[in-house]
């Protein structure tokens, strides 16, 4: 079955990611991973329960938002030319999304797990910055 002229479109567009360039950044990822360990560093030096519990919270939303961004970039930004050039791509936003989870600095209160999140976060940039470039 074909579909009447008035249904098919008139102009094709493609695009290497879902909006123009210049949307997508790793600095958002990386803010939000910045406010976790400033946040894990808050909560050691304060004993107050009220603010502990609230600390938590902030920094587990703030874990949530940075596991988001990077999935925005290594779902919709980086294509497969990418992972091609780059074979160790996938591991590190496995990596990256796991130190940010449950099991990183989500479920921890250690600043130096937010560190590690941080220089995940740091490689996956450079790469980033690099297929910008290209």
């Amino acid at each position: 079955m074909r579909l009447p002229r008035i249904f098919t479109p008139r102009v094709t567009a493609s695009a290497h990611c879902d909006l123009p360039c210049g949307v997508y950044d790793p600095a958002q990822a990386r803010i939000e991973a910045e406010s976790v360990k400033a946040i894990c560093e808050k909560y050691q030096a304060n004993t107050d329960p009220e603010f502990r519990t609230r600390a938590l919270i902030i920094k587990e939303q703030r874990a949530e938002l940075v596991k988001h961004h990077l999935w925005v970039l290594w779902t919709d930004y980086f294509k497969p030319a990418h992972f091609e050039k780059y074979p160790n791509l996938h591991t590190l936003f496995n990596e990256a999304t796991k130190l940010a989870g449950a099991n990183g600095a989500k479920g921890t209160i250690d600043p130096a797990k937010a560190d590690e999140l941080l220089q995940k976060i740091d490689e996956i940039s450079k790469i980033f910055w690099e297929t910008k470039q290209a």
